[in-house]
């Protein structure tokens, strides 16, 4: 991998809203000069099944492939990795991401990272995202929040984390739930500096 490509670790968990998740991944993979390292716990690929058409496989390599294949990408813009895979490069400092974003992100996984409890490659990856001070991004979905919740929002904000919740705005006169999962994956894309197409800001005109 060339020393210039900047890598984003994008992590599915079993909330549901998995399409905020599969939006981000296709708007990340336009990106030149990126390369993705994905993650999926158990729980998500049952959601990606049930709530979408992506090609579904508990083993890692058929699920790289199989994404390969579907966005016709290259053979170096991604990397599968299984939940409890630790030789993974995402699960020490030194292999460590430039950005990572759990989308959607479940309030199981936020409390786990919240406490410092790396039982997985997920959790770990995002305990290392924090302790060496890179960029993570938390997109929670749940409603309504419980006060423990909220205190473990608070820790992670403390901590450095972005908690960037589902919660999508209309002031763009979204027609389709396209456009409502474009407008948080263009949140995304801006707290991780990347070029953002995905949708209109406040105040461009929109038609």
């Amino acid at each position: 991998m060339d020393s210039n490509t900047k890598r984003i670790t994008l992590a599915f968990t079993g909330a549901s809203g998995a399409q905020y998740g599969i939006r981000l991944f296709e708007q990340l993979c336009a990106q030149e000069g990126l390369h993705i390292h994905l993650v999926f716990s158990k729980a998500s690929l049952l959601l990606l099944a049930e709530e979408s058409d992506w090609p579904v496989h508990g083993n890692s390599n058929k699920m790289r492939q199989a994404l390969i294949e579907r966005y016709q990408l290259s053979d170096r813009k991604i990397s599968v990795y299984g939940i409890e895979n630790w030789n993974a490069p995402i699960a020490s400092g030194t292999g460590v991401a430039d950005a990572m974003v759990i989308c959607p992100c479940t309030v199981g996984s936020m409390a786990a990272i919240s406490q410092g409890l790396a039982n997985d490659l997920l959790t770990r990856a995002a305990e290392v995202t924090l302790k060496e001070q890179r960029k993570l991004i938390l997109v929670v979905r749940e409603t309504p929040f419980s006060l423990i919740q909220l205190r473990n929002m608070t820790q992670l904000a403390e901590a450095g984390a972005v908690i960037l919740p589902a919660n999508p705005g209309f002031y763009h006169h979204p027609k389709d739930l396209d456009d409502i999962y474009d407008y948080i994956v263009g949140r995304i894309l801006d707290q991780l500096g990347l070029a953002n197409t995905a949708g209109p800001r406040w105040g461009a005109e929109t038609k």
